[in-house]
């Protein structure tokens, strides 16, 4: 990964309500005209008069990053999520969920497997999530009292820069502007309709409740972002770490995902492929999300997140 000259962000400033796309130069926010989904769409006008900007700014230069509030970073009109794409998380899962009588050994061994055939011959699952859904990389997640059962899972997300249709693995990466952190949120209990099993997944109330995708903080260029496939994904709850894994343990890495999700439905700039999360969310440990926790959510050159985590029975409580 190359030294990041700059980062995109989207911010307020305190009082005022326009919000508004900055270039993040070390600790100095210098503030751009437009949307963020402008400015990736033309990209190949203005990266040449970003990369001056940054190269010229100063120590005084725009405003102190301590000073404005950051958003999420994007604006996607489709946010595409994948299932079951980290190999170590899904044999995890496979050896949680065995059958009674069944000895684990064998069933982390059959699945890994499974999964090594499917890299090679199969194709990723995907899911559509609601950008409704997006927070920033700050604020609470009220968790919702209808369940017990949020979970955690920090993914790397990739940000679609051009119109991508049926692009091929090879030509994919062309395609992606940069790179973001999103912490993709589920409530465990709504995954699955036991009411209605031949359906199978119910993933619109598992995941798309109201900040259930703390997005950001940064959009870290794709020039300046290096191998998605060799940074680090790690969440802590409260100091604890939980999912400590480099993406190389993708099943399908992001130009698979990104060529096979432009198959079906063109990519737009701004979009967001989500390309999965690690071994090690609540469920894996037997902890899930309560009131009071705070997660601290790390990817190699996207700066840090920081949720903390407010039952909505407490909320609903301290506004009355």
């Amino acid at each position: 990964m190359s030294e990041a000259t700059y980062s995109l962000i989207r911010f307020q400033e305190p009082g005022d309500s326009k919000v508004r796309v900055g270039m993040l130069v070390k600790d100095r926010v210098l503030p751009l005209d437009g949307d963020i989904n402008s400015l990736i769409q033309h990209w190949e006008t203005t990266e040449s008069q970003l990369d001056s900007l940054a190269a010229s700014a100063g120590e005084d230069t725009g405003l102190p990053l301590a000073a404005v509030d950051i958003l999420a970073p994007v604006e996607p009109a489709q946010v595409l999520q994948t299932g079951a794409n980290y190999r170590k998380h899904v044999i995890d899962l496979a050896a949680a969920h065995r059958e009674p009588g069944e000895d684990e050994e064998e069933v982390r061994a059959r699945t890994a497997a499974m999964m090594d055939k499917r890299a090679g011959q199969g194709t990723p699952y995907f899911f559509i999530g609601l950008p409704t859904a997006i927070a920033s990389a700050t604020d609470d997640l009220t968790l919702p009292s209808y369940s017990k059962t949020h979970d955690w899972e920090l993914e790397l997300a990739a940000v679609i820069g051009k119109e991508a249709f049926r692009v091929t693995p090879e030509q994919a990466l062309e395609y992606v502007f940069g790179y973001t952190m999103v912490n993709d949120i589920t409530t465990r209990e709504y995954v699955f309709r036991k009411d209605m099993p031949a359906i199978g997944s119910d993933w619109y109330r598992a995941k798309n409740a109201p900040g259930f995708l703390p997005t950001g903080p940064l959009l870290v260029p794709a020039k300046f972002f290096g191998d998605p496939q060799n940074v680090q994904v790690t969440l802590k709850l409260n100091g604890k770490a939980m999912q400590d894994e480099s993406t190389q343990d993708m099943i399908f890495g992001v130009a698979k995902l990104v060529s096979e999700a432009s198959q079906i439905m063109p990519l737009r700039p701004g979009d967001l492929v989500l390309t999965g999360s690690p071994a090690g969310n609540g469920q894996h440990w037997g902890r899930l999300l309560q009131d009071g926790d705070v997660m601290e959510g790390t990817i190699t050159g996207l700066g840090t997140q920081l949720i903390h985590c407010r039952d909505e029975a407490t909320t609903e409580g301290s506004k009355q």
